[in-house]
């Protein structure tokens, strides 16, 4: 029996839930990355492949106490998809990602679920900016990071093996993030 970490933290938007990864998410969490439209997010995956990127989330929470969280339907109880702080070593910078499951896009879910992450990133681990590594061609998630106020930086590098991938940093700090929520001009 693995060690318990289910009972990290759970954060609820009107429509989600999101809480820290379980083995029950992985059945979806497969068919995201077996989806073609993975490629931006370094898909499609087999499903092996998914498995041990599946371990990560759950390994970054328990390392480091933060990852990404698994999103849930609130209506539903469906695994929708994942989406929260992430900063693996040699990243290039602290990031909120995202990741839904096609059935789960054109929902909004992305820009609900990081609202609530940036929140929980810049009040529970002092982060002083938030991140977005997009690729290029990815219109979808720069059209979220838009949403969210973040801008375009510039391109970036990530670490081997990902150095093969082009992205852009999107990226805004806590005081920007801070006095937009507020309805402040930033």
């Amino acid at each position: 029996m693995g060690l318990d970490i289910v009972n990290g933290p759970v954060v609820e938007t009107e429509r989600l839930i999101l809480r820290v990864p379980r083995i029950g998410d992985f059945e979806r969490y497969a068919q995201m990355f077996a989806h073609e439209s993975a490629n931006h997010i370094g898909g499609p995956l087999l499903r092996g492949e998914a498995w041990r990127r599946f371990l990560q989330m759950p390994g970054a929470w328990l390392l480091q106490g933060f990852g990404m969280f698994s999103v849930v339907e609130k209506a539903s109880g469906l695994w929708v998809g994942q989406g929260g702080p992430w900063q693996p070593d040699g990243w290039p910078g602290t990031e909120v990602g995202y990741a839904f499951h096609p059935d789960a896009r054109g929902k909004g879910y992305a820009t609900e679920t990081c609202v609530a992450a940036i929140d929980w990133a810049f009040d529970n681990l002092g982060w002083s900016e938030v991140i977005h590594c997009i690729a290029p061609a990815n219109s979808a998630s720069q059209a979220v990071a838009r949403r969210l106020g973040s801008t375009r930086r510039g391109p970036g590098t990530l670490p081997p093996p990902l150095d093969v991938h082009e992205v852009d940093i999107w990226s805004q700090t806590r005081e920007q993030w801070r006095a937009r929520r507020a309805g402040a001009a930033p």
